[in-house]
């Protein structure tokens, strides 16, 4: 069996087509059945909770956007194969959330906020930043984003309608799959991040989240 070796130009084609497959609702996902799909149909949402539970899930489809495009920019420029590997592994479980998150939005009649495509940008060019900067700092990176993904789930699942059982059973197994996530970074050698790192991703993480709300 003859294995295969990118150029960096074939790996920047690769992950165009991600990017392309992310931003329109296509990306290759591992093909776990959705956790909603086992609950009993929710009680009808009055509006105002059908509204509220539409914007919470925008919010949380546009961060598997970004996760995309972080694990795609950070295996992009990994130095070694087994971290490469981590992150694509990573990236499949990522994407079974993205279309999770968008069915249940179109459920919910909604859509996916507009600003994805500037959103996965930002966050590819943060990814392969990381990359540059070593394993140890881009594995720090996952366990760092993922922790502060972790919290922002318990903030989604303490504010969903409480008949929501579909949104909600959805938010808990993408909570399972990021503390995971988290712990394998720390697991496989992931550096703590400084606190002025730590403090300027959270606050990029609430400028993501204050905008996609309400677009």
């Amino acid at each position: 069996m003859t294995t295969r070796y990118y150029t960096f130009v074939d790996a920047l084609l690769i992950n165009l087509d991600q990017a392309v497959r992310t931003l329109l609702g296509r990306p290759a996902a591992t093909g776990r059945p959705s956790p909603a799909a086992s609950c009993v149909p929710s009680a009808e949402l009055q509006p105002t909770e059908r509204l509220l539970a539409a914007r919470l899930m925008r919010v949380n489809h546009t961060g598997e956007v970004c996760a995309q495009a972080l694990y795609q920019g950070q295996a992009l420029t990994a130095r070694l194969d087994t971290v490469r590997d981590r992150m694509e592994r990573a990236t499949g479980e990522e994407n079974d959330h993205l279309a999770w998150c968008e069915a249940r939005l179109k459920e919910l009649d909604s859509h996916p906020s507009i600003l994805n495509p500037l959103f996965y940008a930002g966050a590819f060019t943060i990814g392969a930043l990381a990359g540059k900067a070593g394993d140890r700092w881009s594995l720090g990176f996952v366990a760092e984003t993922e922790r502060q993904v972790v919290r922002h789930l318990d903030s989604h699942l303490s504010r969903l309608p409480a008949s929501d059982l579909r949104s909600r059973a959805i938010l808990e197994r993408m909570k399972e799959d990021e503390a995971r996530h988290a712990a394998d970074a720390l697991a496989a050698g992931g550096a703590r991040l400084p606190l002025p790192v730590r403090l300027l991703m959270n606050g990029v993480s609430k400028v993501m989240t204050g905008t996609t709300y309400w677009v």
